[in-house]
């Protein structure tokens, strides 16, 4: 449970960085951009983490973000609306490369709040 343990502390620090950014009612270009470069490695972090977590602690591999999510919604950790979501939440990960274009950045980043409580509670479940 000691690979389990640091992998949530490293999605639970960078979770605290997109917090500080993910409510901000009317952000700057620049705030907004932060936002989601901090989605980003959050992002990356959480997958990891439950990923470990399904690997150490239900026996299961799963390869991928998705397959991850998936496995995750088949343990139990994720209901079926959060596995929606959370598999929203992968697909403008992909698509964060594309930020650039200025109305998919402003759409990721009102989804950030509510990906943000996501990750947050999932990160709690697994504690637990």
């Amino acid at each position: 449970m000691g690979r389990v343990l640091e992998r949530i502390q490293v999605a639970e620090k960078a979770l605290a960085t997109l917090k500080e950014l993910a409510f901000l009612q009317d952000p700057s270009p620049v705030e907004r951009d932060a936002a989601i470069q901090r989605f980003e490695y959050t992002f990356e972090a959480f997958w990891k983490a439950l990923q470990v977590y399904l690997r150490e602690v239900e026996g299961l591999e799963g390869a991928s973000p998705k397959g991850v999510i998936r496995l995750a919604r088949e343990v139990g950790l994720l209901g079926e609306e959060e596995a929606r979501l959370a598999l929203g939440m992968v697909d403008d990960r992909n698509l964060t490369v594309h930020t650039y274009n200025e109305s998919l950045a402003q759409a990721i980043f009102r989804r950030l709040p509510e990906y943000t409580r996501l990750m947050e509670q999932v990160l709690g479940r697994l504690q637990k």
